[in-house]
């Protein structure tokens, strides 16, 4: 399985990843690369903005707390994490797989993190999809003699 992701696509997947399953595939890359702190991990707050229909005038839902970081490694590489709670190690994970991703050691971090991590959120969408289809239920009229 191939996964093509522009930069925005692995910060999505990071973002909405689970840390129960983005931490073991992170572990098991078993990378620790050197880096420095822009902004070490901080929780805090940001308005979550809606539309009704998807086409109407937008309007403040409410806050959600996310944490986010920001890294250097040791080449110059700057990664970003964001990620939605307060779970600073999560967000640590997140720019470090960011910096990565931009450098030499992007193919193995592609295909040992975000391959896998895109393939458990497809198979979760799906899942979801299954069960909804599950209760659909079909209405259908049936035509009477009258109406010639």
């Amino acid at each position: 399985m191939t996964v093509e992701l522009d930069r925005r696509g692995w910060m999505s997947l990071l973002a909405k990843a689970p840390m129960a399953e983005l931490a073991p595939l992170w572990r098991a890359l078993n990378m620790s690369p050197e880096f420095q702190w822009l902004r070490a991990p901080e929780v805090g707050a940001t308005m979550v903005r809606g539309r009704m229909g998807g086409t109407g005038a937008p309007f403040n839902l409410g806050e959600m707390t996310i944490t986010r970081c920001s890294l250097q490694l040791d080449d110059g590489v700057v990664g970003h994490g964001y990620v939605q709670g307060r779970d600073k190690e999560k967000a640590r994970m997140a720019a470090l797989v960011d910096a990565l991703m931009q450098g030499e050691m992007a193919d193995r971090v592609c295909r040992d993190v975000l391959v896998p991590l895109a393939g458990a959120f497809r198979d979760a969408k799906a899942e979801r999809a299954a069960k909804a289809a599950a209760t659909k239920v079909d209405f259908f009229t049936m035509v009477r003699g009258e109406d010639k």
